[in-house]
């Protein structure tokens, strides 16, 4: 998990390091004032060029991002986790994610999220854009990922969203990112092939989660699906984020964090000095924004 993160600015107060984003309107701007829209692969020649792009090599050779942690700042809260990831069947309701940013490429995970329009992935901020800076490009999202085989097939983004607050100053608070998926060569859309998870937003804190998510950062090597589970508490240092004891690591960014049977949080960032706990954003009315923008795209 400690790679998984990137700068942020310094906005937490208490030293930690978050994936947040904050984006002025601009033309392509989504119908909420908190949400960010970039346009992808809108075209078919661009969604066949991205799925050729995604070799089984390259998606094999592309690495997890390396992100900075600002020293901890006091105690850390709760201490070492004892929440150890464990190794799950694959799911089509989870996949891995693949990007290219300043020419290098990049994977992080993701989940096949409930909306109207049936083509929603939800991941983090910094899996769409820089936080603040610019949006990733070659974005194809695979579910059920599992050593090179694609079950399910590649799927290409036409749309990606993300919170005004990632995207103009890498606020962690906002670390989140959805992408709406272009259907298949049969016209289905993604989620009517893989089905779904519902988004619930302003559930409170403590609650207990499963997070799940594809590590690839030592000691792990991005084949396989994990999960952590456990219950959480809200971060102490500054950060609106849920805290969860898990030993996942860089690649497991965007995984989705599942409460009561819907997604509610996902894979963020990690303080430096504080061993193998995750921590994930709290899904408010922000976040709730950004969806919705996602679901009528």
């Amino acid at each position: 998990m400690r790679t998984m993160m990137r700068t942020a600015a310094a906005t937490l107060g208490a030293g930690a390091l978050a994936l947040t984003v904050s984006v002025a309107p601009t033309a392509t701007a989504a119908r909420s004032s908190h949400a960010e829209r970039h346009a992808a692969a809108t075209t078919q020649a661009e969604q066949k060029r991205i799925t050729a792009y995604w070799t089984t090599a390259r998606m094999k050779s592309a690495i997890p991002r390396e992100n900075k942690y600002v020293p901890l700042r006091g105690k850390p809260g709760g201490g070492t986790s004892g929440a150890t990831a464990v190794q799950v069947p694959a799911t089509p309701l989870f996949g891995k994610v693949f990007f290219t940013e300043g020419g290098l490429n990049y994977v992080c995970s993701g989940t096949a999220t409930a909306s109207s329009n049936s083509d929603v992935v939800t991941t983090a901020g910094h899996c769409v854009n820089e936080g603040p800076g610019a949006y990733v490009t070659n974005f194809a999202f695979v579910p059920a990922y599992q050593s090179g085989n694609r079950p399910y097939g590649t799927w290409t983004a036409k749309v990606l969203l993300t919170t005004s607050q990632w995207k103009n100053s890498g606020d962690f608070n906002h670390d989140v990112g959805f992408a709406v998926m272009n259907p298949n060569s049969g016209g289905q859309s993604l989620t009517q092939v893989t089905g779904s998870y519902p988004i619930a937003f302003n559930l409170g804190y403590n609650l207990t989660f499963d997070a799940y998510g594809y590590p690839q950062a030592s000691p792990y090597d991005g084949q396989t699906l994990w999960r952590c589970s456990g219950p959480t508490t809200k971060d102490a240092r500054g950060s609106t984020d849920n805290r969860l004891p898990c030993t996942m690591t860089g690649g497991s960014s965007g995984g989705g964090w599942i409460t009561g049977g819907k997604l509610n949080s996902l894979n963020s960032f990690g303080y430096r000095g504080e061993k193998d706990v995750m921590y994930g954003p709290y899904f408010g009315d922000v976040e709730q924004a950004v969806y919705q923008a996602a679901a009528t795209s």
